[in-house]
């Protein structure tokens, strides 16, 4: 059981942001469904795929980490939590409020601390580090949707 603690830890921290972010999103899809969409912006049903997908690697990259011992694993883990809060933050302020503006700037952050967890997990651990790319990735894309659907929306 031990061998598994990090990955039990760090995929329920992982889940239960996706589900707390899910619940936000869901009971506000309604003013989503209502905006017009930049080109390029899949179908609802996909993004609940895809997070999920980025989630499990979020988690099975940072229970890697969690399972170096020694300080050398600690700021990794501590903005792989960080990143998480930010994570459902932006949910809050996206879904939530609808402050797409906000939001976006929020993204901008996040996408930073990613990027910066990316270095610190693959100095500590290559493959937790590459592990991470495909998120950093998707917020990349998230980023453009987001500044798309403020900029044709609302300016």
């Amino acid at each position: 059981m031990k061998k598994y603690k990090p990955y039990i830890i760090t995929f329920a921290a992982a889940f239960l942001t996706a589900l707390l972010g899910g619940i936000v999103t869901y009971v506000n899809m309604g003013r989503y469904e209502d905006l017009i969409k930049p080109p390029l912006s899949p179908p609802g049903y996909l993004f609940p795929i895809v997070w999920t997908i980025l989630y499990a690697l979020m988690a099975y990259g940072a229970g890697r980490i969690y399972s170096i011992t020694g300080t050398i694993r600690t700021p990794a883990l501590y903005l792989y939590g960080v990143q998480l809060l930010f994570n459902f933050g932006w949910s809050l302020l996206y879904f939530g409020f609808g402050a797409y503006l906000a939001a976006f700037i929020w993204l901008l952050i996040l996408w930073a601390m990613v990027a910066a967890m990316i270095v610190l997990f693959y100095r500590t651990d290559r493959k937790a580090g590459l592990l991470q790319i495909p998120y950093l990735l998707w917020l990349s894309f998230a980023a453009y949707l987001n500044l798309a659907i403020y900029l044709i929306n609302f300016t």
